[in-house]
């Protein structure tokens, strides 16, 4: 009986014990786990996946930093089933996340491209500037980080569009943005 509640103890404490974040490379042959509806993606090779930090991210990973920039960069996937709003309405958050050394407003200096990929429509917004940094979503507060840049893609699929926001010191985002773009290509 003794013996029994030892064992029973010992699995009560390592079931209330944390999980330590995961962290391992990518590969070019990844695949991340298929989220809603039977949509999957490749992580390039050089890509550090990392446990999601919330159940709004269907997947979340690090890019190093380029040398001479002060961190490095990341890139998330969202999926809101169905919701997270419309193309227009995330693309002027994504402005309002940046401000401009000369003044001028975001809308005026960020690119906006459009494609069809793999039968998605996707949308990418490429924007440079001071980004106004929030440590929690919604959070009134910010830190201004000049020098960086983002890409974000808006992927419209059947059950719902997916948001994939990549950003970091604007030489790590150049570093990177063609294995981003082989990234947001990978959506089936």
């Amino acid at each position: 009986m003794n013996k029994f509640l030892a064992v029973l103890c010992l699995v009560a404490i390592s079931c209330g014990q944390q999980e330590q974040k995961q962290e391992a490379p990518a590969t070019g042959a990844q695949v991340a786990s298929p989220a809603a509806h039977g949509v999957t993606w490749h992580a390039p090779e050089g890509w550090i996946t990392e446990s999601p930090s919330s159940s709004m991210r269907k997947a979340q990973y690090r890019l190093p930093r380029a040398e001479g920039d002060p961190e490095d960069a990341s890139v998330v996937v969202f999926y809101f089933q169905g919701q997270g709003g419309g193309v227009q309405a995330n693309i002027h958050r994504w402005y309002s996340q940046f401000i401009q050394p000369d003044g001028r407003a975001t809308s005026e200096v960020a690119k906006v491209e459009t494609a069809t990929v793999n039968g998605h429509k996707q949308t990418t917004v490429d924007i440079t500037g001071t980004y106004l940094f929030q440590a929690t979503p919604m959070s009134p507060h910010t830190t201004e980080k000049p020098g960086f840049r983002m890409l974000a893609t808006v992927i419209e699929t059947p059950g719902g569009p997916y948001f994939v926001k990549f950003v970091g010191p604007e030489k790590t985002v150049t570093k990177w943005q063609e294995s981003y773009h082989t990234f947001v290509a990978s959506f089936k």
